[in-house]
C-alpha cells in the first residue's frame, strides 16, 4: 500500500479552532493550560479547544487512510513514509546548506519550547501500557534526561545551544514569540498521552518521531557545522541516540500487541499525524526566518 493510498494529506488543511476569550493564540492557550494544574473549569477549557481542533484532525486522517492489515503492514507504510520525507525538504536544505547564522538563530528559537520541555509530556502515557511495553518506553525517556546527568539531558544540551546564540535559557521567555504551528506541534503530545482514546495513536506518533529524527536533523548538524556553532550536540546527539530509540519504541509495539492485541490503522494514523504537524511547524519556521531575516522564500 502506497502512503498516497493510505491517506497523505496537505499541512495546510488544518480546521479553523475557535479564538480565545479577547483573542490572541488558541493554541498558546492550550500549552499554557497543559502546564497548569486542572481544575474542572480549566480541563472543560482545555476539552474544548481540543474538541475544535485535533478531534477534527484525527478524524479527517482516519477518514481518509485505508485499515493497515498487521504490525509488518505498519512497518511497511512507516518505512514509505519515512522515505517519502528523506528524498526531498526544501525548507531542511535550505537550512542546511544557505541559512545565515541569523536565519538559523530564528530557527532554534523557534523550537526552543520543545527543546527546553523534550519528553515532558510523554510520561502520563507509562501507565497506560502494560508492563513490557512501559519498559521500552521508560528507557528511551531515560535517554532524554540524560540517564539522571544534567550534562547529557537533552534540555541541557538545548540551553547550551540557546546560549551561544545569544537567547535566553528559560521556556517563559518564548511564550510570545513561538508560533501558532510550533505550538500546534507541542500540544498534540498532551492530547495523545493523556485524553487520546486509543493509546496506539501515542505508540504511532512517538514511533515515527524516533524513526524520523535522524534524518530530519541532519540539516540542523549540517548546519551547525557550516556555520561553525560548537555547541551542535543536541542534533548530533539524537543522530545517535534515536537510531535506538526508533528500535525501542518498534518493541514498546510488539509488546502492546502481545498484551492487549493491537489496531495497527491507529499507529499509522498517529504517525501520520506528527508528521504533519512536525512538518507544518518546521516549514514554517524556515519561512519565518527567512522574512524576518530578510531572505526571500521561494
Amino acid at each position: 500500500m502506497s502512503t498516497e493510498a493510505a491517506g497523505t494529506l496537505s499541512r495546510d488543511a488544518r480546521p479553523p479552532v475557535a479564538v480565545p476569550p479577547g483573542g490572541g493564540s488558541v493554541h498558546r492557550e492550550l500549552f499554557r493550560l497543559n502546564r497548569t494544574p486542572l481544575d474542572s473549569r480549566l480541563l472543560a477549557r482545555v476539552e474544548e479547544i481540543e474538541r475544535d481542533w485535533i478531534l477534527p484532525l484525527v478524524r479527517s486522517i482516519e477518514s481518509a487512510t485505508a485499515p493497515v492489515a498487521d504490525r509488518a503492514g505498519w512497518q511497511r507504510l512507516l518505512a514509505g513514509l519515512l522515505a517519502e520525507e528523506r528524498a526531498g525538504n526544501p525548507a531542511g536544505e535550505y537550512l542546511a546548506e544557505r541559512a545565515s547564522r541569523e536565519e538559523f538563530a530564528l530557527v532554534v528559537r523557534e523550537f526552543a519550547l520543545d527543546g527546553l520541555t523534550e519528553a515532558q509530556n510523554f510520561f502520563p502515557a507509562v501507565p497506560r501500557l502494560p508492563i513490557k511495553a512501559q519498559m521500552a518506553v521508560m528507557r528511551v525517556l531515560i535517554d532524554e534526561f540524560g540517564c539522571g546527568n544534567l550534562q547529557q539531558a537533552h534540555s541541557q544540551l538545548y540551553r547550551l545551544l540557546l546560549a551561544e546564540l545569544g537567547l535566553p535559557q528559560e521556556p517563559e521567555h518564548f511564550l510570545d514569540t513561538t508560533g501558532d504551528d510550533t505550538f500546534q506541534f507541542l500540544n498534540v503530545f498532551y492530547w495523545l498521552t493523556q485524553r487520546a482514546p486509543h493509546v496506539e495513536y501515542f505508540l504511532g506518533a512517538l514511533a515515527y518521531l524516533e524513526a524520523s529524527i535522524p534524518d530530519a536533523f541532519t540539516h540542523q548538524a549540517r548546519a551547525c557545522e557550516r556555520l561553525g556553532i560548537r555547541h551542535g550536540r543536541y542534533y548530533t546527539e539524537h543522530l545517535h541516540i534515536d537510531t535506538f530509540h526508533m528500535r525501542e519504541m518498534q518493541l514498546a509495539i510488539k509488546e502492546y500487541e502481545a498484551a492487549h492485541g493491537l489496531d495497527p490503522t491507529r499507529l499509522w494514523t498517529g504517525a501520520r499525524l506528527l508528521s504533519r504537524l512536525i512538518g507544518g511547524a518546521f516549514d514554517a519556521a524556515v519561512t519565518r526566518a527567512r522574512e524576518s531575516a530578510g531572505g526571500v522564500t521561494a
